[in-house]
């Protein structure tokens, strides 16, 4: 009676399996799925938020989960502002700052994009229309950050490179 015995696997060698199998679920996920925090200007949330209801729709390319700020941070302390701010860029892959001429003005879009950087996340800059507005955020010019055009496949192509090679 009782006293079964053997046949289980040694607790070390379940460890290491268990952690195999974590790092390639997380290698598999970082393939299929991208984070993304949206920066912007507050004047240009109307426009931003197109953007995110075009990741939302199905009959679209564009395919990212959207970590960004949907509302403002009920606070007027600025250390808790960026505490939650942070929270969302510890959750992404890449930052994609909406560039425009307000977006180049906001000192909240510049702190955005050096704590992305500061963090390791990739940073793209996404623009409507021909070309970049003329001005950009300085950390642009200082960290060389690439420019894409508001186009699905040149976004989401973007967004994929910048997550690849993030810091």
């Amino acid at each position: 009676m009782g006293g079964g015995g053997g046949g289980g696997i040694p607790s070390s060698d379940l460890k290491r399996l268990e952690e195999k199998a974590k790092q390639s679920l997380k290698e598999a996920t970082a393939e299929t799925s991208r984070h993304v925090f949206i920066s912007f200007a507050f004047e240009d949330e109307d426009k931003v938020n197109l953007l995110r209801a075009q990741a939302a729709n199905d009959k679209t390319q564009l395919e990212f989960d959207d970590f960004s700020l949907k509302d403002a941070i009920n606070s007027k302390s600025e250390d808790y502002i960026k505490q939650k701010i942070r929270e969302r860029i510890d959750r992404v892959s890449v930052t994609a700052v909406y560039l425009t001429p307000d977006s180049a003005k906001s000192k909240w879009v510049e702190w955005e994009i050096t704590e992305s950087l500061k963090r390791g996340k990739g940073v793209i800059g996404v623009y409507q229309g021909n070309a970049p507005p003329a001005q950009l955020p300085s950390a642009f010019r200082e960290h060389g950050l690439k420019t894409v055009k508001w186009a699905h496949q040149d976004l989401m192509q973007a967004i994929d490179t910048a997550s690849k090679t993030r810091k």
